[in-house]
């Protein structure tokens, strides 16, 4: 087998392959919980990233490193790699066992994997144009129902039916054909509350459900779901009221179509909860799932089954070879007896509070830092612009802080669902110090809007 040394790795990707990440050759093996090791200088780095959030319990944790029956079963199902949708293993079994045991709330019943969260999205599409159009055949409407609401300053995926909804950045979606489905104001809250931005919030919240009906009327029929980030990751870590992803539900239900909440970045316990719309007081009838579970996919509830052929049930319908990953799978079912047993959903409410606070406490010190904002270890913050966001990431990570941007003048931490009291102070440390070295510019007037498609009648 070729080994490329570490000295050599950026050079001879870069042969073939962008290379425009983090200038950093990972070691693999010394790199441990928080921290991602430098291969080539040896450099530790406190890791806020965790691989965009798909990292659930840090580098290395010894119950994956130290169990050698976990490793046997690991090496077993990578070298194997069965084909999951037609070939059945006790590893797959234990990882589906542990899934719904853990991950999977009471309120769904239908699960189906397949490797990547763009295709968990396409899935969840694909199960709710199903439904949608099996019901109008039904009551004799014909073959309808076949466009998503969405919302702007969504991302959902890069390729197939979820490119049509992504529109955080025209670089992941320009010149690429997309379908033209309705697309609504995204009423996110602003930061810090109060009762100016909570009128502004109720007046976008009034804009865009007018969108939304306006949208079911002009294409009666034919909207097979609305589907949104309960928290919007990419776009901008943008949230929004309880009330009105509440009113996502009446609206879903009023119009015949299904509710779809893209949890890939926001479950499995970043929020702390296990699934960010048990925040909210309200169960969607799809969750897509990824990241932090490895293997993709969607879990489905009672109300699918309302068409008794739907996707769940019709051989084929919906499929991938590997339907999943088992490889993924055995370290899933791993990390999710982690999670469990270390408490790390509390810890991710106990640590994003600590980091939102100290947050709130260093904007108080800079005004170039504003809007902080957080449910459990899903945290941001914006700056006056983006040159000054970019600035301010490279000094973090020149100080040893790795971070992520967001939108396009915010940045976002992503720890791991383990990190500890010590790592969110030295991350508040690195950034208080990188903040009091950030050139002197005069902060740029931040202006609201609200970014719509309104209707003539809204």
């Amino acid at each position: 087998m070729s080994i490329i040394a570490p000295e050599r790795v950026i050079e001879t990707l870069s042969k073939h392959v962008l290379v425009d990440g983090f200038h950093l050759v990972i070691d693999l093996e010394k790199s441990h919980g928080s921290w991602l090791h430098d291969a080539v200088t040896g450099r530790e780095v406190l890791d806020f990233y965790s691989y965009f959030a798909s990292l659930p319990v840090g580098h290395n944790h010894p119950r994956l490193t130290g169990d050698a029956q976990f490793l046997q079963t690991l090496q077993r199902a990578a070298l194997a790699n069965p084909s999951n949708s037609d070939i059945y293993t006790p590893e797959y079994a234990a990882f589906v066992d542990t899934f719904s045991r853990i991950a999977m709330p009471p309120e769904f019943n239908h699960l189906f994997f397949v490797a990547g969260g763009t295709l968990a999205v396409e899935n969840a599409l694909k199960a709710a144009f199903d439904w949608k159009v099996r019901r109008n055949r039904a009551a004799g409407r014909g073959d309808k129902g076949t466009r998503i609401l969405h919302f702007r300053e969504a991302f959902h995926g890069r390729s197939g039916y979820a490119l049509s909804l992504t529109n955080t950045d025209p670089v992941k979606t320009e010149m690429f054909p997309t379908f033209d489905w309705p697309r609504v104001t995204n009423p996110k809250l602003e930061f810090p509350i109060t009762p100016a931005s909570l009128e502004r919030t109720l007046l976008r919240e009034a804009q865009a459900v007018c969108e939304i009906r306006t949208a079911f009327a002009l294409f009666p029929d034919e909207i097979a779901a609305i589907i949104i980030e309960p928290i919007q990751g990419e776009g901008g870590d943008h949230h929004f009221r309880a009330e009105f992803l509440q009113e996502l539900r009446r609206l879903a239900d009023e119009n015949d179509a299904l509710l779809i909440f893209d949890e890939v970045q926001t479950g499995v316990g970043l929020t702390g909860r296990m699934w960010a719309w048990q925040h909210f007081d309200v169960i969607p009838d799809i969750v897509a799932f990824g990241k932090k579970t490895q293997a993709c996919g969607i879990m489905a509830g009672p109300r699918i089954d309302t068409v008794p052929d739907n996707v769940f049930h019709v051989s084929g319908r919906i499929n991938s070879t590997w339907g999943g990953n088992l490889v993924d799978m055995v370290r899933a079912t791993r990390y999710l007896e982690i999670i469990e047993q270390e408490h790390l959903v509390e810890n991710a409410a106990r640590m994003g509070a600590r980091l939102v606070e100290g947050l709130e406490r260093m904007a108080l010190r800079h005004d170039s830092i504003s809007a902080v904002r957080g449910r459990g270890l899903m945290v941001a913050f914006t700056l006056p612009s983006t040159e000054r966001r970019n600035a301010l990431r490279q000094m973090c990570w020149d100080r040893g802080l790795a971070t992520l941007a967001s939108g396009s003048r915010s940045i976002r931490f992503r720890p791991c669902l383990s990190v500890n009291a010590p790592e969110i102070d030295l991350a508040l440390s690195i950034l208080d110090d990188a903040l009091q070295s950030l050139p002197i510019q005069q902060r740029s007037a931040v202006v609201t809007t609200s970014s719509s498609q309104p209707s003539a009648h809204c």
